[in-house]
């Protein structure tokens, strides 16, 4: 299992970003996937989860109405849209995939919100 993120970088308040986490070496159209993120000094929080078909999404209540989790299962690729950053949006962000006993995660790619 391969997760690559990518499309952080530094960004004014109010600005926008889109991540994105292509997969490889499983069925990407069989699992649900998500997005973590991690800020400096705090513990990894769940950010946003799509199911295999995109059916249901949910959303952490800080990024709800902000943030727009999709796939694009064609492309075996995850994104994160983000509108609206805040400086507290600032962190590693991860994407996730609960297959096999622990899950597998990508490298992170870090989003900095700041003027």
């Amino acid at each position: 299992v391969q997760l690559v993120e990518s499309g952080g970088g530094l960004v004014q308040p109010g600005g926008s970003l889109r991540l994105s986490c292509a997969a490889s070496g499983f069925t990407f159209s069989s699992y649900a996937m998500s997005w973590y993120r991690q800020a400096p000094g705090k513990e990894r929080e769940l950010v946003a989860t799509i199911s295999n078909f995109s059916a249901r999404r949910n959303y952490a209540d800080s990024v709800k109405g902000r943030f727009t989790i999709s796939r694009d299962n064609a492309k075996n690729t995850v994104y994160l849209q983000m509108n609206s950053l805040k400086p507290e949006d600032t962190a590693v962000y991860y994407c996730y995939v609960a297959r096999g006993v622990l899950g597998s995660w990508g490298q992170g790619t870090q989003v900095t919100v700041s003027s």
